[in-house]
């Protein structure tokens, strides 16, 4: 019986080569961008949408790249101090890369390029663990915007129905999620049939360099970590 390519031994050095070569390639890919393009932005994200960000991504394709990952990684590319990094100033931008960031090399205007990251927000299903946006209660009675078919999921997800002729009833008041709290699997589950999107897909400039300047946008940035540098 001819063994599952899942049971072969993968050796660590090879494992450790590969990521190796994957970072080095990364270095490389930001570092030839560099001279590509005549400004860099750090940009914060929340609430990441793989899918929506990849199309906020193929919008600019003609005039920016972008690079998501290792905040690390991407540091090593750019210089972490005044004496390695690969362009003057850069170790700066470096030091705003931390929590959920990445970098946008572009060509397009300043003003162009703030107004589209100021603008984009992009609202999708909340899922397990995130906060509450808002209270939402159900109140006892018929619940017209789910069908028969769906009492037993419903059930499932803990709401008190039954069902009355056909039509799903609710024998109490039921609270799907609570303001400022997380939101459970079920009470996801709930929000998307009930077709509630509570989480929001933004991007924030936090800095932009070029060989001219560099400005940080958000304030508290400027501090220490930047201007001991």
């Amino acid at each position: 019986m001819p063994k599952s390519k899942r049971d072969r031994a993968v050796t660590l050095s090879k494992t450790k080569k590969k990521g190796r070569e994957h970072k080095e390639n990364i270095v490389n890919s930001i570092r030839e961008a560099v001279e590509q393009y005549n400004s860099i932005y750090v940009f914060s994200f929340e609430n990441m949408r793989n899918l929506k960000f990849k199309q906020f991504r193929e919008k600019l394709k003609s005039t920016s790249r972008f690079f998501l990952g290792s905040n690390k990684v991407m540091q090593v590319a750019l210089g972490r101090s005044d004496s390695d990094e690969i362009r003057s100033g850069l170790h700066k931008v470096s030091k705003l890369l931390h929590g959920d960031s990445g970098l946008c090399l572009t060509n397009m205007p300043k003003e162009e390029a703030q107004r589209i990251f100021n603008e984009y927000e992009d609202y999708d299903f909340a899922r397990t663990g995130s906060i509450a946006t808002e209270t939402v209660e159900l109140k006892e009675g018929p619940l017209d915007q789910f069908t028969h078919e769906m009492e037993p999921f419903l059930r499932k997800q803990g709401m008190p129905v039954r069902l009355n002729k056909g039509v799903v009833e609710l024998v109490g008041d039921f609270v799907v999620c609570e303001e400022g709290k997380p939101i459970s699997p079920e009470s996801s589950r709930i929000l998307r049939l009930m077709d509630i999107k509570m989480a929001t897909f933004k991007l924030q400039l936090i800095c932009r360099w070029s060989p001219e300047d560099f400005e940080v946008y958000q304030e508290g940035l400027e501090g220490s970590d930047i201007e001991s540098a």
